[in-house]
């Protein structure tokens, strides 16, 4: 009804438009792990839309379910984006239980979750089963065969003090496409890059957030560079672990990230600032996910701070 405008825009439009901006990586996903990949991702998803639709029928004892959406779905893609290619099942069910029902439905559902809820599902099995979380599968491989991930070498190169060790990292055009093991939304930056564009032409995210943590981090990572050769090239860190992935995808979910321009910036920079300073000097190689999480909670200070004038609000004179 007159005044207001409609866009056309609704919850389900835009979780499944993510859905389908992250369909390059998933298809690069599962080229370079195979059959690990497709177990993985079926696995997240559909244990998401279960412990989702069932949480909300049996426990808060809701009418309407809410599994159609796509939050689930998405929840349950970018999850298995964050998990290796290799995880049992029983560890994938007990990380979509973790991010749907603690990280998303403990909180009344979709738009009142603090956190992301994948990287709340994420982090708990980090941490729970650190073994399985950190064995990465070599790319294309038949086997169990395992490989190190470019985190873990720049890792090594800093806490050995050997710049030369920097040498084993893959070119950066392996690195740039996605031959290199890691985490499954790990694999290729230019399939991230590419979803990311379909995103921002479909509105439904904006410039602020993905370019204030890939600037920050690139130029802190120069700073670095420049200061010790033990710390990589700003191209390899930005194509490295799920730094694109969380920019892109993770950092700009609607619900947990700020709502101005403005503050969308300072949460970036104070994103990108965190994964730096925890890659380098913390004891997990990726720090993006940390990063992220620990914004989420500052997020409503940051809405609060960048709070917009009202319209028509007079200045009181003292």
């Amino acid at each position: 009804m007159s005044p207001h405008v409609h866009g056309g825009d609704s919850v389900q439009k835009n979780m499944y438009g993510v859905c389908i901006a992250l369909l390059p990586a998933l298809v690069a996903s599962l080229w370079f792990f195979g059959v690990g990949a497709a177990i993985v991702l079926a696995t997240s998803m559909a244990a998401c839309v279960f412990f989702e639709w069932a949480i909300t029928r049996f426990i808060l004892g809701r009418n309407t379910l809410t599994v159609c959406d796509g939050s689930a779905v998405l929840t349950g893609i970018l999850l298995g984006f964050n998990l290796p290619g290799n995880l049992p099942v029983w560890i994938i069910i007990i990380g979509a239980l973790i991010a749907i029902g603690v990280g998303k439905m403990t909180f009344g559902g979709l738009g009142q979750n603090p956190f992301n809820p994948a990287l709340v599902g994420r982090v708990f099995l980090l941490i729970s089963f650190p073994v399985q979380m950190t064995t990465w599968p070599a790319v294309n491989a038949t086997d169990a065969t395992t490989a190190a991930t470019p985190l873990s070498i720049m890792q090594e190169a800093i806490t050995s003090g050997d710049a030369s060790v920097l040498s084993k990292l893959p070119s950066l055009q392996d690195m740039f496409l996605g031959a290199t093991g890691g985490s499954l939304g790990e694999v290729s930056a230019l399939c991230l890059l590419v979803g990311c564009l379909f995103m921002l032409w479909r509105k439904i995210i904006t410039w602020h957030i993905p370019v204030s943590i890939l600037g920050t981090v690139a130029v802190l990572s120069a700073i670095l560079h420049a200061s010790n050769p033990v710390y990589a090239v700003p191209t390899q860190v930005l194509c490295s672990g799920g730094l694109m992935l969380g920019a892109c995808y993770m950092a700009t979910d609607y619900v947990t990230s700020p709502m101005t321009g403005k503050g969308q910036l300072i949460y970036g920079v104070c994103i990108g600032f965190l994964t730096v300073i925890i890659r380098n000097w913390g004891a997990y190689p990726e720090g993006m996910s940390f990063a992220i999480l620990i914004m989420n909670a500052f997020t409503p200070l940051i809405n609060t701070y960048c709070k917009p004038k009202r319209f028509g609000e007079e200045a009181v004179k003292k």
